[in-house]
């Protein structure tokens, strides 16, 4: 991917997700074998088709400690700015820019950019509405007229702001005073994925010299889940990727982040570098909103496209993430189109969806993070609710006990309505 020889690099994650508040405690739930899916709370599940999910447990005031901030933003922006403040605090950059001159201070924010991808609204944004609405139907002065009249009484002006879908990129550009190249995407489940994207290139671009990129969602609400149960893909339990007996995915909420930036920069200033961004690929399939290419087309092309981007062979992957999202379709593909590409020769697969839920926007960065952390550790976590593996599938290298890990370049694999697929290739760094 790269046009010059200076590698883009990680040097700073965060996440927040039903299984923890840090990269530390999500990975010893994977390690574990422990699910962070459980009855949910936020509503009465009694009279829901679903009534599990992977909720986060932390606080408010625990994600972002500014009380007066909480009036303006969303559950799902608490997440994100919680986790590009984590990830940011983690690659020192903050520090970094504090320690400078003041008269260099300028310039080095209008070189920091932000790029966050998330789910782009939900149905309980409205929600405050229902109640006018109600109550103008059986008005005398008529429906219309009567929610003109009503409307700044029942539903706050602040309702807009709360409603944005780039208040995660506002506030914490604000909060840090990064004035860089910045985006907001929103693009389903592959929204956060695709901003550690743009983030490389964009600064392979010389668009901006270091970049935090975030996914965040929280799409876990009463309409959310009756539709995808309608549509036939959710499940009453944890998630059982690629086995047997898989019947649908659960949602989780949460953010995840990572730092990128030149590694000459990061060895200047002394970071730790905690991976390498080498290349990415994605494709659509253009079979419809839900359908998938039966053959699993869309995801080998999306895999060989990132192997070529990021200039290695499909011998040096060590491993593979999958996006494994447990419903039948979209299991069956993503092994086919993985084994299209690399036969009987494919290095060990994994997914995390049975730990956390399926993050949607957030789902393919948290991903990656952990990815990074397997690299790290050199410990592949196993797939805690994995029986049996579909015969359908047939010999596929996915495991229920954790394996070590030989080699550092990971593939991580995330997929979307719309026949999105998205790869991105990472090696890990000692």
């Amino acid at each position: 991917m790269s046009v010059s020889n200076d590698p883009i690099v990680f040097t700073g994650s965060g996440i927040v997700c039903g299984a923890g508040g840090s990269v530390a405690e999500v990975w010893g739930k994977l390690t574990t074998g422990e699910t962070a899916v459980r009855p949910f709370t936020q509503f009465d599940p009694a009279k829901w088709p679903v009534q599990v999910a992977s909720e986060v447990l932390l606080s408010d005031r625990d994600l972002v400690s500014d009380r007066k901030l909480h009036k303006t933003i969303s559950r799902t922006d608490m997440f994100g700015i919680y986790a590009a403040e984590q990830a940011l605090a983690d690659s020192g950059l903050p520090a970094h820019r504090d320690a400078l001159p003041e008269t260099d201070q300028a310039a080095w924010n209008d070189r920091t950019g932000l790029i966050v991808g998330t789910g782009g609204g939900n149905y309980k944004s409205n929600y405050d509405y229902l109640p006018l609405m109600t109550e103008a139907e059986v008005s005398p002065d008529g429906a219309l007229p009567h929610f003109g009249k009503e409307l700044s009484n029942q539903v706050t002006p602040m309702w807009l702001l709360k409603n944005l879908p780039n208040n995660v990129l506002c506030h914490v550009g604000i909060r840090g005073q990064y004035k860089g190249t910045n985006a907001c995407i929103t693009n389903q489940c592959s929204s956060g994925i695709l901003a550690v994207a743009e983030a490389a290139c964009a600064i392979t671009n010389d668009e901006a010299d270091r970049i935090a990129a975030a996914g965040h969602d929280s799409p876990f609400e009463p309409e959310m889940v009756y539709y995808y149960h309608k549509l036939g893909l959710m499940s009453g339990a944890a998630p059982r990727p690629f086995d047997a007996s898989r019947d649908g995915t659960v949602f989780g909420e949460g953010s995840a982040a990572l730092v990128l930036e030149r590694e000459s920069e990061a060895k200047a200033r002394g970071a730790k570098i905690i991976g390498e961004f080498l290349g990415f690929g994605c494709c659509n399939e253009a079979t419809g909103i839900v359908d998938l290419a039966d053959d699993g087309n869309g995801v080998s092309r999306a895999i060989e496209e990132a192997i070529g981007n990021a200039g290695i062979s499909k011998e040096e992957v060590a491993l593979i993430c999958a996006h494994g999202n447990g419903n039948q379709a979209s299991d069956r593909t993503e092994a086919m189109g993985i084994l299209r590409v690399f036969g009987e020769a494919a290095p060990p697969v994994t997914a995390f969806k049975w730990c956390y839920g399926h993050l949607i926007a957030a789902s393919g960065i948290a991903d990656i993070v952990m990815a990074l952390e397997v690299l790290k550790q050199g410990v592949l976590p196993g797939i805690a609710t994995l029986d049996s593996v579909d015969p359908v599938i047939g010999a596929f290298p996915i495991s229920r006990e954790n394996r070590t890990v030989s080699g550092k370049v990971a593939l991580v694999i995330c997929r979307g309505f719309g026949g999105m697929n998205v790869v991105v290739v990472v090696r890990g760094r000692d």
